[in-house]
């Protein structure tokens, strides 16, 4: 597929965005008018039970290309028909079924590092991405040697699901496929919690409850709450 300027798109999964928290209230419609400010929409949708038609708390924004993300995500807080919710970059289908595919975090594992790779080497490779908190490359206590890994602590969360979006995965300090990912199973430095946001896959599927704890055939692991008072798209 191509854009209108005749250039190859992004991969849809870079350019959609999960949104959860959203009102009971909102529908495609009021979902595209406040996210549409920072760009083109190319497909808007509000998850929906398929037996109730209610809505279960969240949905999907998909843009143009990525820069239009990048604007959305920079405009941070949104605010939709008048309730505070919370934007995440979407994850592959394939991953939507991983442990921690869906937490909220703020801190990476850096693995396969080079004996003498510092932190101003690790610091220049991972500014692009966001603002860096720490950085702690991590020593045997015993014998003084570097133990081949480190973490990378972000102030925002976004950060960390920018790198593994885009599947930085390499870079040269020795890190083989998937080093760079950004291992979401390593708790969120800094605050950054565990929020089960639920699945966001790349197919939407459909679901035979309304809440969490169900796989539904489209390859949804709904572990989003829609109970949970701060996510959960409450009146």
């Amino acid at each position: 597929m191509c854009s209108l300027q005749g250039q190859p798109r992004e991969p849809e999964q870079l350019r959609k965005l999960f949104i959860g928290g959203l009102s009971f209230e909102t529908t495609d419609d009021s979902l595209r008018a406040h996210f549409e400010q920072w760009g083109t929409l190319t497909d808007c949708v509000v998850m929906k039970d398929p037996n109730t038609k209610r809505s279960r708390g969240f949905g999907f924004v998909t843009y143009s290309n990525v820069f239009e993300v990048d604007a959305s995500m920079e405009a941070r807080p949104h605010k939709v028909d008048g309730r505070l919710v919370e934007p995440k970059r979407a994850v592959s289908r394939e991953d939507s079924n991983k442990p921690f595919a869906h937490t909220t975090v703020k801190k990476i594992f850096v693995g396969g590092i080079k004996d003498d790779t510092e932190e101003d080497h690790l610091r220049d490779y991972f500014i692009p991405f966001g603002k860096i908190e720490a950085i702690e490359i991590m020593v045997d206590h015993k014998t003084g040697n570097k133990r081949g890994f480190a973490f990378v602590t972000f102030d925002d969360h976004d950060a960390v699901d920018r790198i593994v979006s885009k599947c930085f995965c390499s870079s040269n300090y020795g890190g083989s496929p998937g080093n760079y990912g950004g291992n979401r199973g390593y708790g969120g430095g800094g605050g950054g919690g565990g929020h089960g946001y639920g699945n966001q896959g790349g197919g939407y599927g459909s679901s035979s409850s309304s809440g969490g704890g169900g796989n539904s055939s489209g390859g949804y692991n709904d572990n989003y709450n829609n109970g949970n008072g701060n996510f959960g798209g409450g009146e």
